[in-house]
């Protein structure tokens, strides 16, 4: 039996059903029906409204799920030992941008882990849409933050529009990208749409794929070597090697790090995950229901790594590796991380900080769950994929 959801409070349910309106006028204005990826677009980035541009907090305890910056500045001190190598091989300006700056709390302990390093780079770029985030990360790094540290720090509202030379990172961007739904009936590909039942409610209706949707989920049949079974039912991103071209295209110089939760294509498109990789968040439960207080509510699809690979080598990259969360963070420098926790004098923060770890590392926590995959140019950071590499799973 599934546990019920919270229920919302007046102002919550209000705000829910302001950009429930703006959805419905989209679907009226449309002649019916939109594409479900622009729903799920209004339902997370519409200005003022969508889940990630509203005000309403959604990482940590308060909120609707955890990250890994979340749990403790461990992450993100392994990532800046990772960035701070592509520094070093730079050897002169370089800058890291990180895609969707969360709460703040990454940023923060890279850029006081990358100081410590002395492998601070010349700018720590964020690209954050998000107004209400935006200024919650500038009031969190101000204050933990050197002055000459916070300096450094500047806020994008979309990517460079120049050719730059550093580190591009993007944690749980990836699965938040508006993704459309595809269909298979009597072999033919349909596409997810929302419409508006008999009630006013938001529903699911299906229509004839475009061409580039059809052309995708056709390149998936064949690169898995089977068709789809008639009622087959999941996500694909048709458009994630344009995303990657304009979040990393003029990255001349650098890496790219991603990571997320997914799988290889072949495992991603298996015949048991029939009805896909969708997953909601709402005050730290998961359901799987998209309509249900948009606004609220966070909704993702797992990452396809293969189709991530496909789009970084197409974008000119080369294919860095790809592992396990634990495995890229022991490459990482978490063995060093590690000694630092176990000196900690006081015993509950020691052992909160030991929890962090193991909450990042086990199997049945984050370990395996989330992967990391990195594109390279002109540098080389290979080793921190030495042990655990996946790539021949791709």
């Amino acid at each position: 039996m599934s546990t019920p959801l919270p229920t919302p409070d007046a102002d919550a349910r209000a705000h829910s059903d302001r950009l429930l309106a703006l959805v419905k006028a989209q679907v009226a204005a449309a002649g019916g029906a939109i594409p479900f990826s622009r729903y799920m677009e209004l339902a997370l980035y519409a200005p003022g409204l969508g889940y990630y541009s509203a005000g309403a907090r959604k990482f940590g305890a308060e909120g609707d799920f955890v990250t890994s910056p979340e749990l403790g500045p461990t992450f993100a001190e392994c990532v800046a030992q990772c960035a701070a190598q592509v520094f070093e091989q730079l050897g002169g300006q370089a800058d890291f941008l990180e895609l969707g700056g969360g709460s703040g709390a990454f940023a923060e302990a890279a850029l006081q882990r990358l100081q410590e390093l002395g492998a601070l780079p010349a700018q720590y770029l964020i690209l954050e849409p998000s107004a209400d985030l935006r200024e919650r990360q500038q009031q969190r790094l101000r204050e933990a933050l050197a002055p000459e540290v916070f300096a450094r720090v500047r806020w994008l509202n979309g990517p460079p529009e120049e050719e730059w030379r550093g580190f591009l990172f993007a944690n749980e961007v990836i699965d938040a990208l508006p993704t459309p739904r595809f269909a298979i009936h009597g072999g033919e590909v349909f596409e997810e749409f929302v419409a508006l039942g008999a009630d006013g409610e938001l529903v699911s209706v299906q229509q004839p794929a475009d061409a580039m949707l059809h052309a995708a989920v056709r390149h998936v049949e064949r690169d898995i070597g089977a068709p789809f079974a008639d009622g087959y039912r999941s996500e694909l991103l048709p458009q994630l090697p344009y995303w990657i071209q304009a979040v990393g295209g003029l990255l001349v110089d650098g890496a790219m790090l991603f990571v997320d939760y997914g799988y290889p294509r072949r495992e991603y498109y298996l015949p048991e995950r029939s009805d896909g990789t969708l997953v909601c968040h709402y005050r730290h439960h998961a359901h799987g229901n998209p309509f249900h207080l948009p606004g609220l509510t966070d909704i993702t699809a797992f990452v396809d790594f293969t189709a991530l690979a496909e789009a970084g080598v197409g974008a000119g990259f080369d294919l860095a590796g790809y592992c396990a969360q634990a495995s890229f963070l022991l490459n990482s420098g978490l063995a060093e991380r590690l000694a630092v926790i176990e000196a900690i004098e006081d015993p509950v923060l020691r052992h909160r900080r030991t929890n962090e770890v193991k909450r990042l590392t086990l199997p049945g926590e984050m370990g395996e769950r989330f992967q990391a995959m990195a594109f390279q140019r002109g540098v080389d950071i290979r080793p921190a994929f030495a042990r655990g590499d996946l790539s021949r799973r791709l």
